[in-house]
């Protein structure tokens, strides 16, 4: 069991709850008499404060440096974060008492390319969505596993998602629920006018969408963060990456910590109204979650979908009380949403 000395800690920025909640774990591990750092390289172990988004973005930053994390959530829910804000002393106490295990979670490696050549290569945790953009039309594309042709498919776009993604967006758009340690990819289409469904594929398959025909052009979304645009001609490619992401769990079946928190975000009396709505409506309360409040303008383009389908989210969110919107100060003609 490795033992845990030099620790990076890494927080959601601008938010002065994420920052109090550091100054109390700095003060905490030095107790422990352990070298706290703020950056990953040389780190033993990363110590992430924030919601699912931090997380993402700390576990990309931090796989090439083999770092493995754990998160103190400050988020609504947290799937990816194994501490709550007032468990947080006994639970990194746990950990530094060795009381913990290493679960290792698939990446994607998704790469564009142009006549057989590599464009631009990166990778995701969670999903890789090519997807319309913010135009309103839908996108034409055939899909192809392992170099055998599956579908050609009119929608909104499709997601290839890991395990951990499988209750992101990809569950907001009809995916299954995939275990982390399923060693599968799943494939689902996003608002698709034809009859076909998620596709659910091994981790050793390799995914293709080619012959993308849009009007407005295509993108790639990684994560919800990263965002590349697909020229005509040009292939997307996804596969397994060759690191995993390693995080640092206390051991509970993997069972009780998914369903348990699937069961308690849809706990309530509105939660069939959601299950209800359309699925662009649980993707905008996903991003909600991951961001923080936003303008409508800014969901638009984190989120890679057109004004409209925000537009009629956010109608149906606001109908049922499952977000507020108040002025933003900053600019008068937005309003910002919040989760309620």
């Amino acid at each position: 069991m490795a033992s845990f000395r030099r620790i990076a800690l890494i927080g959601k920025p601008n938010s002065r709850e994420v920052d109090a909640s550091l100054k109390e774990i700095r003060a905490f591990l030095a107790e422990r008499g352990c070298q706290v750092q703020t950056e990953g390289k040389g780190a033993d172990l990363a110590v992430v404060a924030g919601g699912d988004g931090t997380m993402l973005t700390a576990a990309r930053d931090l796989v090439p440096l083999g770092v493995p994390l754990v998160g103190i959530n400050q988020g609504r829910l947290g799937f990816m974060t194994d501490i709550g804000h007032e468990d947080m002393r006994a639970g990194l106490g746990a950990i530094l008492d060795g009381r913990y295990v290493i679960e290792e979670r698939a990446l994607l490696d998704a790469e564009i390319q142009r006549d057989g050549k590599s464009m631009l290569r990166t990778v995701a945790l969670n999903e890789a969505v090519v997807g319309k953009g913010a135009q309103g039309r839908l996108i034409e594309f055939d899909l192809s596993i392992d170099g055998e042709f599956i579908y050609t498919l009119r929608a909104d776009g499709v997601i290839v998602a890991t395990p951990t993604g499988s209750t992101a967006y990809a569950l907001s758009a009809g995916g299954p629920i995939v275990l982390s340690r399923a060693r599968v990819f799943s494939c689902v289409p996003v608002n698709s006018s034809d009859d076909h469904h998620a596709i659910v594929v091994t981790s050793d398959a390799r995914v293709s969408v080619t012959d993308v025909a849009a009007n407005g052009g295509v993108e790639v979304v990684l994560d919800g963060r990263e965002r590349v645009r697909v020229a005509r001609g040009e292939v997307v490619r996804v596969r397994r990456h060759e690191q995993p992401a390693r995080f640092v769990r206390f051991g509970e079946k993997q069972y009780t910590r998914i369903l348990g928190k699937l069961r308690k975000e849809g706990s309530g009396e509105e939660a069939p109204a959601l299950h209800e709505g359309p699925p662009s409506a649980r993707f905008v309360l996903k991003l909600l979650e991951y961001e923080g409040s936003l303008t409508q303008q800014e969901m638009v383009r984190e989120s890679g979908l057109s004004v409209r389908t925000i537009r009629n989210a956010l109608t149906y969110l606001l109908s049922k009380g499952f977000v507020t919107k108040e002025p933003n100060l900053r600019d008068a003609r937005q309003d910002v949403y919040t989760l309620a």
